[in-house]
Order: C-alpha cells, then structure tokens, then sequence
C-alpha cells in the first residue's frame, strides 16, 4: 500500500463479561469474549476479521467503537485514545467513526422514513439547513444505487439489499473516514452480496474509506480486504496479507479453515481437514494454547505456554510454537 498513515491502534484490548451462577450465592463466572487482541489499521485499507461463530469477532469490532465498553487495553484514532473521551467526546468523533450491522431491518426504526432516517445523525449533529440535509440524502441516495423518491418509503417496502443500502448511505451521511462493517452481507442473498460489496469497494476508493470487515465468509474476506485478522476464542491466530495467508497459511487452525473452502473448479481435488477435540469453554480456558486441544500438532508445551504473535513472514504473523 502506497499510504501507511496508522489510523487507527488497537492495543491490548479485552472485554470480559460476568455470567450469573447458576447457584443462589455462587460468584459469578468471567467470560474473556475479546483477550489481549493488538493490531493496526491503515488509512485507505481493507482489514478483514473472520472466525467461527462465538469467536469475539463482533464483540471486537463494537468495542472499537466503546458500543461495548472495553474491560481493558486501548484504542488509538489518530493518536487519540478512545478510552479517556467522556460521552459528549466520543458523540463528537462518531462523525469520522461509524459501524454497518448485520441484520438490515432491525437496524432501522420501522416508524421512520428512509429520507428521515438518513438525515437524523446531521440533525443530532446540527449539520446544514433542512434543505441542505435533503439534498444531502437525495445525492447519498443515488450514490448507493436507489432513487430519490425512496426518501418517502418505509424499510418493510425495501428488499434485504436495499436496507443495507440505506444503511450504507446513513453511515456516510456524516464526515465518516472508518467503518466497521460487522457482517454486512451475511443476511443477504449470494447475487445481493456480491453487489453489496461491490458498492463498499466502490464507496472505499471514491471516499478514501478504512473498512474493518467482519464475517466469518472466507470467500467474502478474500475479495474484499487487503489484510486479514484470523481469530479463536477472543485471541487473534494469525493476521496479515491476504494473498499471503491465503497462499501460504501457518496456524493449524487457519489451515483447517481454509481447507473448507470449496475448489473453483470441478477437477480440482481438496481433502478437508477434520478437527478432534473438545472446544474449551471460554468460562475455563486452558493455561497454553486456546486451540490445543482440537490442535493435530500440539505438544506438552502446546498445553503450557500462551504462544505470542511473532513474524513467520513478510507481513504475516501467527501465534503457534509450532510455526516458530
């Protein structure tokens, strides 16, 4: 990439929950979602952050944006630090930060039209004259594929993928540089998503957006992202180029997912890797390696010591013992 300006540092960020015991007077158990995660973000990129289901993946990215309150660690945008900006603060810098849902339809108020709808955060943030904002969402409108006499519709008049458009054009409806866009397509149709992103691509280098993109589709990741974020249980596996780990995975668990994608062609053979093993409660994690225990490589040592992000090649990390 051409611009390496860091826009965004996450640094050490956890996010434990407390879950209620199920006895009358029992402590309550701590369930670690996001554990000690660390990586950077590029002004102009794509990073990607795919992972099984329960993984911490969208805990991750709502805590990036303080949706979720981290338990600890920080998160730097621009040089600034999330963590020690108060409620008015951080209401303030939403105008460059926003997040794309997963579900299209309950992310939008069914009481409100599309035109209202797009319009409210420049209200909330006493941007232009009403006529100004009305000329703002006819032109955000026609930027995302609809027309501007959708600004009288209601969302349960929309198809999945025009909610998500909407969406999509409520999120820029401020001065936005970073999105999270937690499983944006997931809902949606195959021949919808591929339109879906193929907007965001567009949208990213007409505006010069950030995108960190989560989903646990390996082939939507793949299309869309320049760097990945592979994550197990709340810690980040591997991460960085895509064509890199795409072609060259280390991690065992990476190498176990990506064996499951389905071949492009017909006579192209491909053996799945099948994983053994208990996956370990996140109420009671192993002392060593989260992945240990369904890992066909692990060691005593596996067992015993937390393996640290290290380089395995230009651009590439991985947390394992094995790959290092």
């Amino acid at each position: 990439m051409t611009n390496t300006k860091t826009i965004l540092e996450v640094d050490q960020l956890s996010k434990v929950f407390k879950v209620k015991s199920t006895k009358l007077f029992g402590k309550p158990s701590q369930l670690s979602a996001v554990n000690n995660v660390s990586f950077q973000v590029h002004q102009g990129e794509t990073v990607g952050i795919i992972g099984e289901s329960g993984c911490g993946k969208s805990t991750l990215g709502k805590s990036l944006l303080r949706l979720i309150e981290p338990t600890s660690g920080d998160v730097r945008y621009n040089g600034t630090s999330l963590m020690g900006l108060n409620r008015n603060e951080m209401n303030s810098l939403r105008k460059e930060i926003n997040i794309i849902f997963q579900d299209p339809y309950s992310s939008l108020d069914p009481r409100m039209t599309t035109g209202d709808l797009i319009a409210e955060p420049m209200k909330i943030h006493n941007i232009g004259t009403p006529q100004e904002r009305e000329e703002k969402v006819r032109s955000l409108l026609q930027m995302v594929g609809l027309d501007y006499y959708h600004t009288i519709r209601y969302p349960h008049e929309f198809s999945g993928g025009q909610r998500q458009r909407v969406n999509i054009a409520r999120a820029l409806a401020m001065d936005v540089k970073l999105l999270v866009c937690d499983e944006p397509v997931s809902a949606l149709d195959v021949s919808v998503q591929a339109q879906v992103l193929n907007l965001l691509k567009e949208l990213k280098d007409r505006l010069n957006l950030t995108y960190i993109f989560i989903s646990h589709d390996l082939s939507v990741v793949k299309y869309i992202s320049d760097r990945i974020i592979i994550m197990y249980l709340g810690r980040i596996m591997e991460m960085g180029n895509v064509e890199e780990i795409y072609a060259h995975p280390t991690h065992p668990y990476t190498q176990a997912l990506f064996s499951a994608i389905p071949p492009v062609s017909p006579f192209e053979t491909k053996e799945p890797i099948k994983l053994t093993g208990e996956i370990p409660s996140p109420l009671n994690m192993p002392p060593g390696c989260p992945f240990c225990n369904r890992c066909p490589y692990a060691t005593a040592a596996c067992r015993e010591e937390l393996p640290a992000l290290r380089e395995v090649g230009p651009d590439h990390q991985a947390a394992c013992l094995r790959c290092q």
